[in-house]
């Protein structure tokens, strides 16, 4: 496959789960994602990680590089520890980041990710909750991810997810920027 790889399986999940599941109305704190984006509205979403407003500048958002951590992140330590051990591992800086849930029947429709922010980033899901698997395709490759396995994937392909399950899917997903691409970002002073 030239789209998808496999980058962990067997993590354990439950942590992840039992940490949304103690913050009430998790899910429903945030709606930006249903009402902003089009082919995303069937998804709910729990910020982690997300742009920086003040570099906005006369940028379009998609092309705002700088990221940091949302106010509500405070209360999913295991999930941001999971991303700051994986982003040292993989010698890379965090982008935006999120938990998000789609429920059966639902689906995120294609799309490619557009702009200078996602040209240069990988992208990851760490699968969370699927018990039909989750389906995801990119390009003309599809996949079936399972829970505890984490996937890179090739986003600026077009793609498109499905949740044909009859239990919630939950990942997290986030981007990273690899280190030998820093430069070519931020200019030769940045370190990452």
């Amino acid at each position: 496959m030239k789209y998808f790889r496999l980058m962990k399986n067997n993590i354990d999940v439950q942590p992840f789960l039992n940490e949304i599941a103690s913050i009430p109305d998790a899910w429903a704190r945030s709606t930006g994602r249903q009402d902003k984006i089009a082919v995303q509205r069937e998804a709910e979403a729990i910020p982690l990680r997300g742009l920086v407003k003040s570099k906005i500048g006369d940028r379009k958002r998609r092309d705002v590089h700088e990221s940091r951590y949302t106010n509500g992140s405070r209360k999913f330590l295991v999930a941001r520890a999971f991303l700051e051990s994986f982003a040292a591992e993989q010698d890379a800086e965090l982008g935006r980041g999120k938990i998000v849930r789609l429920m059966p029947g639902r689906r995120v429709y294609p799309h490619i990710d557009r702009g200078e922010y996602y040209r240069v980033r990988d992208r990851y899901h760490l699968i969370l909750q699927s018990a039909a698997g989750s389906y995801l395709k990119a390009g003309d490759e599809e996949v079936r991810m399972a829970e505890g396995e984490l996937w890179w994937f090739d986003n600026n392909q077009m793609h498109e997810a499905h949740n044909d399950g009859e239990a919630e899917r939950i990942h997290i997903i986030f981007d990273m920027l690899p280190r030998h691409r820093v430069a070519e970002v931020y200019g030769e002073g940045r370190v990452a």
